[in-house]
């Protein structure tokens, strides 16, 4: 174990002592209304008059006049559209809001400056939700998207924050080892941000400038990021059991040193077969908890390590419970819950230095075991299945064995009872927003398992208590308008996280597959008049390139456009042959006087400066003969295709020139935009147009396309200027500041990095937003643009 001063300890384990008597206070409470069924009646009261708002009798004629069907909820679009048809948007919309002003926020209902605020989010809300909604030519605006999201970055001046936490979130997500669930990771980590902001943007004064705004946003992005690390990398990976048992105690040795002495201590020697991802993730959280530490205030600061130690301790308690061992008692149940439930939330405050709030600290100590209760009965089979304990598993195991246990749904309903009457002292509105969630719950919990699994739940779970199941049961079939939109939300957002790394995978699948088989296709056959061009040629055609250029084209012609893939095998060599002329004449002394070039010495230098020169001639003439061997279109289309070509490469080499009149000069950003789209926007312009032509597209995709491509190439070209300053030679295949070397105006020497980042995200949302016009959704393109902006060569 870590060293760590005695003194210290007994301060940690101190604190822990008073919040656990605190908790057991709360608890000998909670144990006394269920023991009494104090919640039964109270709850039926409640549930007489909450019934009136959500049990709706439907006339025949009512059913012909609303007109559409309510659409399935996995339908994010369709559902927001259907709400807002049917005039129910505002009311959903408010109790979502007012839930999480509740449990997030901590806020009561009862306040009339609370009920403005809950206002003014739902209006802005349903103004962006109806936005975003809107079919554009049958496609819809994602807000969160990348390009949706740096959308919204923009209009609060936050593009640098945003850059930076997208691009954390995707190493994050590449560092979740197997065993874990990466979309699970990424939704909790976003949600923390998400929380921690609205904190933030809670806590702002009306008059607040745009400058501090900016400021605290940026911040709250920050912290966000830096306290929503702990769930994936404390608690998702100690409860994966990812690590050996030796890595586990080793790592929660560490994590308990850091909150007890307030610094991390050195990772040191590491054994284990993890050593790699545990040497990541240390230096991740490191620079996350200074961070913190850095914007705590002193007033703060002991609150937030007695808190942050709460919630760790109480979870390491609750961790090395074993399923197997009958002999827990409801104190060793309940206690740990009521613990790290609140001590979760009340961290944020702390995180963000917010003042004290005695009302808020009440609130949340209270509520957060109802949010825990309601988690763990919907996980309750899984958490089985892994061999957990939870009071739900733990009822289930034994609950016909140990009379003395108390169930855990009836806890929950006592729990909801006293919220309602004591926490929030009856008030109207906290009552429906708590009975919607309660009823929701049920409803969501008994469409994933089934009727017969659910009912079986239920039996076991109202047992005693079946007057008040029955009429549960009853608003749990007939109850409307209990739904939610974290919950619309969270099930969208993992839709996406899905469906983006299978988009992905198949991505590379298509990459690697497709550039294997043009590498197979490339080698250019000897002839003896020409040999020594041709073993020129063949030497820098088989250095080791993207082949981005032909795949674009392959994955148009064949999978967008239904072409035959053998039929497009000569356009895919021109393409590689006049990209590679490019990379020759690129290369030579008279222009960038590279070295390198795929890894290798470039083709002047393993050869010499004429022969280059020649073979880039001859290469290009090569790809024009190809393209005229596309023997199974007709003699128009592809004379089409060979016209548009040529002015492709003509205003190519229009774009070299202006390139070599720059070296020494200094740029506009407009010259350089047009001296960029010239070198390579028109390359990746023309791997798409040409197979367009072929397939006779018509003129508004061709547009589209052309769109898209210029500032896809601009994007690309940016992004290859950052790579020249900060890239890794080695996986770049070529020396990095030759761009400097050779006083090249970059979007890096006029802008300077941070803005060229800001310009190329400028692009691919441009770019994005063009793919939107395309009448097909081609997946692909999108993650091209992702893999420009995120390569590393």
């Amino acid at each position: 174990m870590y060293s760590m001063n005695e003194e210290l300890i007994k301060n940690a384990d101190a604190y822990y002592q008073l919040a656990e008597q605190k908790a057991a206070h709360y608890f000998k409470s909670l144990n006394n209304q269920v023991m009494q069924k104090t919640f039964v009646p109270v709850l039926t009261k409640d549930i007489q008059s909450w019934k009136h708002n959500h049990i709706h009798h439907h006339s025949i004629l009512s059913f012909f006049s609303r007109g559409k069907g309510k659409p399935n909820t996995q339908g994010y679009h369709n559902y927001i559209q259907w709400l807002d048809y049917t005039g129910k948007l505002d009311n959903y919309l408010d109790r979502s809001i007012s839930y999480i002003f509740m449990r997030d926020l901590g806020k009561a209902l009862d306040s009339a400056e609370t009920q403005t605020r809950i206002r003014r989010v739902v209006d802005s809300l349903k103004n962006n939700l109806i936005q975003s909604t809107a079919t554009n030519r049958g496609v819809k605006t994602e807000t969160f998207s990348m390009a949706g999201l740096y959308r919204l970055a923009q209009k609060e001046g936050i593009e640098s924050t945003m850059i930076w936490v997208l691009n954390k979130l995707k190493t994050v997500s590449s560092n979740i080892p197997k065993g874990m669930d990466a979309e699970q990771a990424q939704r909790k980590l976003i949600k923390i941000i998400a929380g921690v902001i609205m904190h933030e943007v809670e806590e702002m004064a009306d008059e607040i400038s745009p400058e501090e705004r900016t400021q605290k946003l940026d911040e709250a992005i920050r912290l966000g990021y830096s306290y929503g690390l702990t769930y994936p990398f404390i608690d998702d990976l100690l409860d994966a059991k990812v690590l050996s048992a030796n890595e586990e105690k080793h790592y929660s040795d560490l994590i308990r040193t850091t909150l007890i002495t307030g610094t991390v201590p050195e990772l040191g020697e590491w054994t284990g077969e993890n050593v790699n991802l545990i040497r990541y993730i240390h230096s991740e959280l490191r620079d996350a908890f200074e961070y913190i530490t850095f914007h705590l205030r002193p007033e703060t600061r002991k609150k937030f390590f007695e808190q942050a130690y709460v919630f760790f301790n109480s979870q390491e308690v609750d961790r090395v419970k074993n399923l197997s061992n009958a002999n827990y008692s409801n104190e060793e149940l309940f206690i740990p819950v009521i613990l790290k439930s609140s001590s979760s939330r009340l961290i944020v405050r702390s995180v963000i230095s917010a003042p004290e709030d005695e009302g808020f600290d009440n609130r949340t100590f209270f509520y957060g075991i109802y949010n825990q209760l309601a988690d763990d009965f919907a996980d309750m089979y899984e958490d089985l299945k892994e061999g957990r304990v939870t009071p739900y598993t733990y009822y289930l195991k034994y609950h016909d064995k140990r009379v003395d246990l108390i169930n855990p749904f009836e806890l929950y309903w006592t729990v909801i009872s006293n919220l309602i009457h004591k926490v929030y002292h009856s008030d109207h509105k906290a009552c429906e927003v708590i009975l919607d969630r309660a009823i929701n719950g049920l409803k969501r919990f008994k469409e994933r398992m089934g009727t017969e699994k659910y009912n079986e739940v239920m039996k076991l779970f109202f047992s005693g208590n079946p007057k008040f199941n029955r009429m549960m049961q009853n608003m749990v079939r007939k109850a409307d308008d209990v739904d939610f939109f974290d919950k619309l939300l969270r099930d969208h957002m993992i839709t996406i996280l899905k469906n983006e790394r299978r988009e992905q995978e198949e991505f590379l699948d298509t990459i690697k597959t497709v550039r294997n088989q043009i590498n197979n296709v490339l080698n250019i056959p000897k002839i003896e008049e020409v040999e020594p061009l041709i073993d020129a040629a063949n030497y820098s055609l088989e250095g080791d390139g993207k082949r981005l250029r032909p795949i674009m084209t392959w994955v148009m012609g064949v999978n967008e456009y239904g072409l035959n893939s053998s039929a497009i095998v000569p356009l895919l060599r021109s393409l590689e042959y006049m990209h590679t002329a490019s990379l020759i004449f690129d290369d030579l002394p008279s222009q960038d006087n590279a070295s390198t070039r795929r890894g290798r010495p470039t083709l002047h230098q393993a050869f010499n400066v004429s022969i280059a020169e020649l073979t880039g001639l001859f290469l290009t003439q090569k790809a024009t003969w190809e393209q005229a061997s596309l023997d199974q279109f007709d003699s128009k289309t592809v004379l089409n295709l060979i016209r548009y070509s040529a002015q492709m490469t003509e205003v190519m080499c229009k774009g070299q020139a202006m390139d070599l009149e720059s070296k020494g000069k200094q740029l506009t950003l407009e010259q350089l935009n047009m001296m960029s789209f010239y070198k390579t926007g028109l390359a990746f312009e023309a791997s798409l147009i040409m197979p367009a032509i072929l397939a006779h597209a018509n003129d508004n995709e061709i547009e589209a396309l052309k769109k898209f491509a210029h500032h896809a190439g601009i994007a690309f070209q940016i992004k290859d200027d950052l790579l020249d300053v900060e890239g890794d030679m080695i996986l770049l295949g070529k020396p990095i500041g030759k761009d400097a070397e050779n006083n090249n105006s970059t979007f890096v020497s006029i802008l300077g990095s941070d803005d060229a980042r800001k310009e190329m995200w400028e692009h691919y949302c441009l770019a994005m937003e063009a793919l939107q016009e395309m009448p097909r959704n081609i997946t692909f393109l999108k993650h091209l643009l992702n893999y420009i902006v995120n390569r590393d060569h």
